[in-house]
This record gives C-alpha cells, structure tokens and sequence, in this order.
C-alpha cells in the first residue's frame, strides 16, 4: 500500500534583518504593518477573527489571516475553539505576547503628540483610549492587587484593568465590566492629555473635568477623598 502523503505544513517564514541586535529580533516578529494593533486588539482579551477585523479597520482578510499565522508560529498568539454552544474559535495572547504591553503603552506615549485633531478618514473606537488612560491610572488600586474602572467616552464605553494584570488576565475590554470598583466619565481629549503626562488625574478629578462614581475603595482614592 503506497505511504500516505501527509499535508505540508506552512512554513515558518524566515523574513529577518539578519542583525545580532535584541530591538531588530523584537522588529523580526512584531515589525510587519498590522502586528502590533493585533496585539492591542488582543490586549482586550480572547477575540474571533470576524471581531478582531472589525475592530481593524483597513486590514484585509488575507493580511489579517497572515499576519495572525506569523504570530501563532512565533509564540505570541495562540487559537482555541471555545466549548459548546460557542462553537467558535478565538486568538488570545501568550505571556509572551502580552509582553508587549509595555511596548505599546511607550508607542501610544510616543505617538500621542501627533494626535491634534481628528482627520476625515481616521475611525475611532472607545477602546483605542485606554492606552493612554492606564498611564494616568498607573499606581491607583495598589501596583499588585488593582482593580476594574468604567469609562464613559463620547465615542463609547469601556473599561481597564489598574494595576498588574495576572498571565493572561485582560488589560481592557469593550464596554462596562460586569462588575466594576469605579466608574469615571470625561472625554478622548482629556485621555489624551492624561497619555501625554500634561495633566495629572487628581489634578483633572479636582479641576471637575474627570466624573467619577462609586462607593468602593477604588472610587474613593479616585475622587481623593
């Protein structure tokens, strides 16, 4: 009986700066256009492909697809089909992966300048703005233990995660948290400024830019009371 052909498996690809450098390795498996706002994405928590594409704006399925490939193979996204009656699967980050968390909170410091005003053609999801808004939370809650905060935007409502996260605890997610330690309201405009380190978040509570709501410990020390 003649062998059966097994089915080729997808190469690993081998796309490197052949530098012997850590930041060129880091650009190896995070530099292709798309990977790091896969990883922002995937910060939120697991996500099916048809979310992750939705909240991707301008990517296209085949690059999408790829994209997340290269990422399974190099040890920073893993799939999973989720048990009945899902029956669907969704990405998640490794603790490698989520790794990049500090990486990205320095792009969105970084990047943050250069966002003056909304263009025409820019989307906006809610979510986008917690990067910049953890910067401001960075030591409320305890740097260990943390907690869950609401946050209402004009554009929307998530919510973040104060403190460490556990290995693969959610950083943030879409909408409010089925059970929150404080709720806080303000604007994409003050997040912005908080992400760029012009306005404290006591200095903007005080100031009654920032509404904030709750009785637990976490609201309290928001409100600085």
């Amino acid at each position: 009986m003649p062998r059966q052909q097994q089915p080729a498996t997808r190469p690993v690809r081998r796309r490197s700066y052949d530098q012997f450098c850590a930041s060129a390795r880091a650009l190896d498996a995070v530099g292709d256009r798309w990977s790091l706002l896969i990883v922002r994405e995937l910060l939120a928590g697991p996500r099916r492909y048809t979310d992750l594409h939705a909240d991707l704006p301008g990517v296209s399925t085949d690059v999408l697809a790829s994209r997340l490939k290269d990422m399974e193979q190099g040890g920073l996204v893993t799939r999973r089909k989720l048990p009945p009656p899902a029956a669907a699967s969704v990405y998640e980050l490794t603790e490698r992966g989520q790794g990049l968390l500090p990486v990205l909170a320095a792009l969105a410091e970084w990047g943050a300048p250069a966002l003056v005003e909304r263009r025409p053609t820019d989307a906006v999801r809610a979510h986008w703005f917690a990067l910049p808004l953890l910067r401001a939370l960075d030591g409320f809650g305890g740097a260990a233990a943390g907690g869950v905060v609401d946050v209402r935007l004009d554009e929307g409502e998530f919510h973040v995660r104060t403190g460490e996260p556990a290995a693969g605890e959610p950083v943030y997610g879409d909408g409010p948290a089925a059970s929150a330690d404080a709720r806080i309201a303000l604007d994409s405009e003050l997040c912005l400024t908080l992400g760029r380190g012009e306005l404290t978040f006591a200095e903007a509570v005080k100031d009654g830019r920032i509404e904030v709501t709750g009785d637990g410990p976490l609201a309290v020390e928001l409100r600085g009371v």
